[in-house]
């Protein structure tokens, strides 16, 4: 069994300007992530895709063992994720002459995560055969409850609604945000799927405090306060869970 980990981070970014290269609890923010893969002890290969010299750098200086110069057309703003993630792990197997068996992609703006988390996605993607997992933490809000649209005329109504309708939060569906922190494919899901929710994709639940995604400078205020009081021991984590 052969596995791979990507670690997708360009330099462009309009939220955050130079967020993966900023320094976060002392260390780059790209760096976190490569970490947390080695930690893991899962990885025959740790890969990153970028267009930026300098991020590659500091990769390789923190766990990466392949680096991809990524090319122009997949790093502009419009760029989807999918292509850049099949591109590293194509450029990695024809370098490396290795058919890797699954593939796990570590967002680099979410680097609250536990090493376990990661265990967790790819015990669950190799134990039950499916093509691919996803990351996500409990809604905050239920599109059968409180969360709503407005149409062209400003009428509200709710996102999704019910007949008849809950008249409590805590009787609907439950819901899930995603948290862009995990991904895993087998390489054949990867390659082939036209979307990353397929008919037997599966989920791991994370709690709150681990799913942050920045993209916003509140975003790494909180990721920055909650890792600190972490590394002092004055927080504590939640279970996560499969569905």
């Amino acid at each position: 069994m052969k596995r791979i980990c990507t670690v997708c981070a360009r330099a462009g970014s309009k939220g955050v300007r130079g967020k993966n290269l900023r320094a976060l609890n002392g260390l780059p923010l790209l760096a976190h992530s490569l970490r947390q893969a080695v930690a893991s002890g899962l990885f025959d290969t740790i890969a990153v895709s970028s267009d930026s010299p300098e991020m590659l750098a500091i990769a390789k200086d923190n766990g990466a063992t392949f680096v991809v110069d990524r090319p122009a057309e997949m790093a502009t703003d419009t760029a989807a994720k999918l292509p850049v993630i099949r591109h590293c792990v194509a450029e990695a197997e024809r370098a490396l002459g290795l058919t890797f068996d699954t593939c796990v992609d570590l967002d680099a703006t979410s680097p609250l995560r536990d090493v376990e988390d990661i265990r967790a996605v790819v015990q669950l993607l190799e134990g039950s055969g499916v093509g691919n997992v996803i990351t996500a933490m409990p809604a905050r809000r239920s599109p059968y409850f409180n969360l709503v649209e407005q149409d062209e005329h400003g009428v509200i109504r709710l996102a999704k609604p019910a007949s008849p309708p809950y008249v409590r939060r805590q009787d609907a569906p439950a819901c899930f945000d995603m948290n862009a922190s995990i991904y895993a494919w087998t390489r054949k899901a990867l390659m082939t799927a036209p979307s990353l929710f397929n008919p037997d994709t599966r989920l791991h639940v994370m709690p709150e405090e681990r799913s942050i995604d920045i993209d916003s400078e509140v975003d790494f205020l909180l990721v920055e306060l909650l890792m600190s009081r972490k590394a002092h021991g004055t927080t504590g984590t939640t279970e996560g869970g499969q569905q």
